[in-house]
């Protein structure tokens, strides 16, 4: 059972950090580019699944905006596994594979509304469940979706908004939080940048 929130509380203790509205103002600008700019979010966020945030900045970094669109399998194995990342080898097929989609922007931008675009990635994207297509839809600009990770749900714990941290998170289960977080009355991509400052003390993205 989930506590009813006490979310003007909660609010004034999520310090706004001018970090994060620098990093906003970076998706904002990410969603007006083209849509080799957003497949290179794309696989960032399917090499961020069940991986450090940081080393997948490195790899993509390396790599290169249109490296993941003509660098061969090989090649981008390579460079995930030089980079200590896990799942070299699912990660670099699962990239190639995206390939299908690299007209990505085009693509989600026909949907009516973001979750309808969420869907679609999840459904047709290997290496993407909720949470990292939630992240990719917030790196290339849109707000309203949360990006249910360890980080959130044991702030969610620590402020009696869920009772635990499940094992493992369904989708009716994913939507249940993001209700939760949606009851703070802030644009989720500032309120996901607001509580990992507060968690971790870092603002990625």
């Amino acid at each position: 059972m989930i506590n009813t929130p006490s979310i003007n509380d909660i609010k004034i203790e999520l310090e706004l950090n001018p970090l994060i509205e620098q990093r906003l103002k970076e998706f904002a600008e990410i969603h007006t580019t083209s849509d080799n700019v957003w497949f290179s979010e794309l696989c960032f966020c399917i090499l961020t699944a069940n991986s450090k945030a940081l080393s997948a900045i490195a790899i993509q970094k390396e790599i290169g905006t249109d490296g993941f669109l003509n660098k061969t399998e090989n090649e981008i194995r390579d460079i995930i596994r030089k980079h200590g990342h896990r799942f070299h080898n699912n990660k670099a097929k699962y990239i190639v594979e995206a390939r299908k989609f690299s007209n990505i922007k085009t693509i989600l931008t026909q949907f009516k509304n973001s979750q309808e675009a969420r869907d679609f990635l999840v459904k047709n994207i290997k290496g993407l469940g909720y949470k990292e297509a939630s992240h990719f839809m917030r790196n290339v600009g849109y707000h309203d979706l949360a990006i249910i990770d360890r980080h959130i749900l044991r702030f969610l714990l620590q402020q009696n908004l869920i009772n635990q941290i499940p094992k493992t998170i369904t989708k009716k289960k994913y939507l249940e939080f993001e209700n939760i977080l949606k009851s703070f009355n802030i644009p989720q991509d500032k309120l996901d940048l607001m509580i990992w400052f507060k968690m971790t003390g870092s603002v990625l993205k």
